[in-house]
Parts: structure tokens; sequence; C-alpha cells
């Protein structure tokens, strides 16, 4: 965790990125969950997106592979919160996953 210019570390807010196969680029459904690449959980939004873009970008020649940022701190503590690291947008992937996660972070659409 880096530090602030105040001296105090930065609150850890937990990242998942993951991707695989989807059945068809229209939707989010993978052809097998089982074979998901789980790419690692990142403290903070910044480390994450560096992580899915290294993952997606070895992937460009598969137009069925995506990957997606998770943010699991606002799965874990849902109470509105708003962070600098995550003031440039949300990964349009990521909302497009599920009608929930849509709902959960719709207030984070660029």
């Amino acid at each position: 965790m880096t530090n602030d210019a105040s001296g105090k570390a930065d609150k850890q807010l937990l990242h998942l990125v993951f991707g695989g196969e989807l059945k068809s680029i229209k939707d989010v459904e993978f052809t097998d969950v089982s074979k998901l690449d789980i790419v690692g959980m990142y403290p903070n939004y910044a480390e994450a997106r560096k992580a899915w873009k290294a993952a997606a970008q070895r992937t460009v020649d598969s137009a069925q592979t995506r990957y997606f940022i998770v943010h699991l701190h606002r799965l874990l503590d849902p109470s509105p919160m708003v962070n600098d690291d995550e003031k440039a947008g949300t990964s349009p992937a990521l909302i497009a996953a599920s009608p929930t996660l849509r709902r959960a972070f719709a207030d984070t659409t660029p």
C-alpha cells in the first residue's frame, strides 16, 4: 500500500481480475466456468486495471475471450463510497456482467 501526502496508508480496496471464453460476444456467459483464468487479487483499482489490461492484451486475437475487474470491496462493504482511484470510471465489461452488477455499480459509469 502506498502512503498519501499525510503519511497515512491508503485504504485497501480489494479487486479481483478474471476472464475466460464467452459463449457469445453479446452476453456474459462463459463456455466453461472451470476454465476461468483467475488473474489475481489486487489492493486497489490502479493495480487491478494494469493486470486486466495485460490479460486482455494477451488474448486480443480471441474475440470471445474477455476479462473483468470485480470491485470486491463494494461487495464486502456496500455502503456508498467514491475514491480517487476509481473516479476515472469502471470497466464497461464489469457493468455489463450482470443486471445485479449493473445496478450495484451504476454510479461509476464513465
